[in-house]
C-alpha cells in the first residue's frame, strides 16, 4: 500500500492550502466526481454507479493516507456494492417481480435497518481500535456502519437511504474537520444538504409504491 501511495505522489501533492491543511489534486477530482454522483442519484440516473466506483477508489487512497482505515476500507466495499447497485437499477426486481421503483420501507424494514447500524457500529469500532493505529476508532466506525446500510437502501431504491446519508454525512463533517480534510468537509456538508433534497424528491416518487 505504501508503494502505491508513493507511486501516486504527483496527484497527492497540494493544489492549495486551507487553514494550514493541504488540499490535494486527488481530493479535488474525488470531490467533483462525488458531487456528480449524488446529482445522478437524486435523478435516479444509473450513471451514478460508475461515478461512485471512480470516486470511491480515489477516496480510498485519500482516507488511507489520513489513517481513516474504516472509511478507507468502506470505499472498497462501496466499489463492490456499486456494481451490485448498478445491476439492481438496470435489471433488479421487487418482491412482486416488477422492475425496481422508488418506494418506502415497511415499519419492520426500518427497524431492521436501525438494528443493523446499532450492531455493526460497535463491532467495527472495536475492530478498528484493536487492529489499526487509527486515533478515532468509534468515530470512524459510525459512518462506516451507516454507509453500508445506506448503500443497500440506495441500491434497492428505498426512500430511507436519504435520512441514512444525512446521519452519516453529519458525522463525517466533524470527522474530516478533525483530520483537516477541508475540501472533504465541504463535500460532506454539501452531501447533507443534497440528501435533504434527495429525500424530498424520492418521497414524492415513493408515494403509491
Amino acid at each position: 500500500m505504501d508503494a502505491l501511495l508513493q507511486a501516486l505522489q504527483p496527484i497527492m501533492t497540494a493544489a492549495f492550502t486551507v487553514w494550514g491543511s493541504p488540499v490535494t489534486w486527488l481530493e479535488i477530482v474525488a470531490f467533483a466526481l462525488a458531487i456528480w454522483m449524488v446529482i445522478c442519484n437524486m435523478r435516479v440516473n444509473p450513471l451514478a454507479w460508475p461515478l461512485a466506483i471512480a470516486s470511491s477508489l480515489l477516496y480510498f487512497l485519500l482516507f488511507w493516507s489520513a489513517r481513516l482505515y474504516g472509511d478507507a476500507s468502506l470505499q472498497i466495499v462501496f466499489v463492490v456494492v456499486a456494481f451490485w447497485g448498478w445491476w439492481q437499477w438496470l435489471r433488479g426486481h421487487d418482491a412482486s417481480g416488477q422492475a425496481l421503483q422508488v418506494r418506502n420501507l415497511t415499519p419492520r424494514g426500518r427497524l431492521i435497518a436501525l438494528v443493523a447500524v446499532a450492531l455493526s457500529w460497535p463491532a467495527i469500532g472495536f475492530y478498528l481500535s484493536r487492529y489499526t493505529d487509527t486515533d478515532v476508532p468509534f468515530w470512524d466506525a459510525f459512518p462506516t456502519a451507516g454507509s453500508l446500510v445506506g448503500q443497500w437502501l440506495l441500491g434497492r431504491k428505498y426512500v430511507e437511504n436519504w435520512p441514512a446519508w444525512i446521519a452519516v454525512n453529519t458525522v463525517g463533517v466533524a470527522l474530516f474537520a478533525y483530520k483537516g480534510l477541508w475540501l472533504t468537509v465541504l463535500l460532506y456538508a454539501l452531501f447533507t444538504v443534497m440528501a435533504a433534497f434527495g429525500w424530498r424528491a424520492w418521497a414524492r416518487m415513493g408515494h403509491g409504491h
